[in-house]
């Protein structure tokens, strides 16, 4: 018998092994994961970073993925070095708890000086979680501007300008 026909009979017999013991694979074997695409991570981060430099402030937003790693990031051109840090540790926070940073940091002050010695994340408002089809894809934080409630805008400004990309992810 010929090497490719060794093949072919070997995966007909893998493949009907597979049909025939689907039954008995558990539903939480094989997890859907939603990931966000870097196109959308990068309009994202610059829509934030347009918001704020039309109100006149210049700062920095930093997308991270559901797992915490950069997806984007963008400095406007007078915002501080530091503010790119602070901003991936904001969206970190985020990407930690589910929900804004704001409402980790009213619901969990008792541990804020203990979560701000976590490396990634920082205990400040200006991070926003992303969700599509409910499922959380990432975050967003954005640093610079005088006031954390001015980041978390621009990082809501940020999402709501692919939000009709968001809305129709299955």
């Amino acid at each position: 018998m010929k090497t490719s026909n060794i093949k072919k009979t070997t995966w007909a017999a893998c493949l009907a092994g597979t049909v025939a013991l689907g039954s008995s694979v558990a539903a939480e074997d094989i997890i859907k994961v939603r990931l966000m695409g870097s196109d959308l991570a990068a309009d994202i981060a610059r829509g934030a970073v347009q918001s704020c430099r039309e109100m006149g402030y210049q700062v920095a937003a930093v997308v991270l993925d559901r797992a915490g790693d950069t997806m984007a990031s963008q400095r406007d051109t007078f915002a501080r070095r530091h503010t790119l840090e602070i901003a991936a540790r904001k969206a970190g926070l985020s990407i930690m708890s589910g929900v804004a940073s704001v409402e980790m940091r009213d619901s969990r002050e008792d541990i804020r000086a203990e979560l701000n010695h976590m490396d990634g994340i920082i205990v400040m408002e200006g991070g926003i979680p992303i969700r599509a089809a409910g499922s959380l894809v990432g975050a967003v934080g954005v640093s610079g501007a005088p006031g954390g409630d001015i980041d978390a805008n621009c990082a809501n400004a940020g999402i709501e300008a692919v939000q009709d990309r968001i809305d129709f992810a299955d």
